[in-house]
């Protein structure tokens, strides 16, 4: 498994435990998997004593959640830049929303990893679950958008029309666009299999192109 990772420290000096500590479960992430390894080897990477973590975390499912939490937040600020509030056309930026959903999957599968396939409880971990619904957000505005523009006697339920696209910019991310071994070949780019399977559903549901496109 393959983790980018931007210039992050890998030991603890100080005083910056905590992040040493995401530093080290990424790095792990990206060696094992979100479920390939303990606590106590989430410290040893970081350099420091298998009690020290106690410090920060109360046991490795808080400190994956804080893993997790921190990808929504990149993951949500990515997509919300791609979106860029439906500039300079609405079919324009949600082209390139889909775009950076699989950009994300393909650059940081750590992350990725730790946000969809760690088996953490959204009951246990609330702010996982508000910050993933941020990200969520985002792509549920787009759709609101678009829903908005087609005639009101045409508009599918902007929700319905979100879970839609996610579920099939998360399958094609998770299949053919990921940074890591995971990743499935595919005899073309994953942006053009997303971008063709977006045209068909969204021209399906009546939604034209824009003039902007």
């Amino acid at each position: 498994m393959k983790w980018h990772r931007h210039g992050r420290r890998r030991s603890y000096h100080h005083g910056n435990l905590r992040e040493a500590l995401v530093d080290a479960a990424l790095d792990l992430i990206a060696e094992k998997g979100p479920a390939g390894f303990t606590f106590a080897e989430a410290a040893r990477q970081a350099g420091v004593s298998a009690a020290a973590p106690y410090r920060h975390f109360r046991d490795r499912d808080a400190l994956m959640a804080d893993v997790a939490k921190r990808g929504f937040e990149r993951f949500e600020q990515e997509l919300a830049t791609a979106w860029d509030e439906g500039r300079p056309s609405l079919r324009q930026a949600f082209d390139r929303l889909g775009k950076a959903y699989l950009a994300f999957a393909r650059n940081e599968p750590a992350y990725f990893a730790a946000m969809f396939e760690a088996g953490l409880s959204i009951r246990e971990h609330r702010e996982l679950q508000d910050a993933g619904d941020r990200a969520f957000a985002v792509l549920r505005g787009a759709c609101e958008a678009l829903v908005a523009a087609m005639p009101a006697a045409k508009r599918p339920p902007a929700m319905m029309m979100a879970l839609h696209i996610w579920s099939l910019s998360h399958g094609i991310a998770s299949l053919f666009a990921r940074g890591d071994t995971a990743r499935r070949t595919l005899p073309m780019a994953p942006e053009e299999l997303l971008e063709a399977a977006t045209l068909i559903y969204l021209e399906g549901l009546g939604v034209v192109k824009d003039r902007g496109r």
